[in-house]
């Protein structure tokens, strides 16, 4: 399928539509060997052979980001007064498309994948396919006796989860659905409020030795594991 030239650069990676204008109109872009000046010139983006500056490019239609959101950052892509997890990406990986795939609250850090595979997406915020989410918590009181088995059973209106004390006041918990600050609610009808909570794992993925802030592309091997928790192809 063929798309605008400008929207193909952008959509690498080389800055918004009026950046990467600026680099067209310049000279700057070469599609299969010819200078092209209009920034809607229009190509396949997976066929044509495209040059910025004499260094080719490779065309990939969807990308994969591990985000490690420390606190205090929207799990949005934009906001006019806030930092968003997309304002944390470095220029190599910020894309105008990538979508944040479900929530972490402002006040909870850890891990975040972000895509431009609306499909991928859907399937791994769907309650159907029961995707895992590992949580790490710390909290302001003991953990009652009996916090495993309603955990287990479900706290609230909420599907079960699976809790691992680590502590009287600290605990692990894998979740399958992922509604609006969910373990904060469980957790606090247990009279035990969550004073620290960072997301570990998610699906097949971890944290790995990444700091707040810190973002990296996910490699093949991952992006096989991620698409098959859910039954795609990558």
């Amino acid at each position: 399928m063929e798309e605008r030239l400008d929207r193909v650069l952008a959509h690498l990676g080389l800055g918004t539509r009026k950046e990467v204008g600026k680099l067209i109109r310049a000279g700057a872009v070469r599609v299969d060997g010819a200078v092209v000046r209009d920034r809607g010139f229009k190509l396949d983006p997976e066929a044509a052979q495209i040059e910025v500056r004499g260094e080719p490019l490779r065309y990939a239609r969807h990308f994969h980001v591990l985000l490690h959101k420390p606190a205090g950052v929207l799990t949005a892509t934009r906001s006019r007064s806030e930092t968003t997890v997309l304002d944390l990406l470095p220029n190599a990986l910020w894309r105008d498309d990538l979508r944040p795939v479900g929530r972490l609250d402002r006040d909870t850090e850890g891990l975040l994948v972000l895509t431009s595979d609306g499909g991928l997406l859907h399937r791994l915020t769907h309650p159907r396919w029961k995707v895992a989410k590992v949580y790490f918590a710390e909290l302001a009181s003991e953990l009652p006796g009996d916090a495993k088995r309603r955990f287990a059973e479900g706290v609230l209106d909420f599907a079960p989860a699976e809790l691992e004390a680590l502590g009287p006041r600290a605990a692990r918990v894998t979740l399958y659905e992922g509604k609006h600050r969910q373990l904060r609610r469980m957790f606090a009808a247990l009279g035990a409020p969550v004073v620290y909570l960072r997301r570990e794992r998610f699906g097949p993925l971890d944290l790995g030795g990444l700091e707040p802030a810190q973002a990296r592309p996910l490699s093949e091997e991952e992006l096989a594991a991620l698409y098959g928790a859910v039954e795609l192809e990558p």
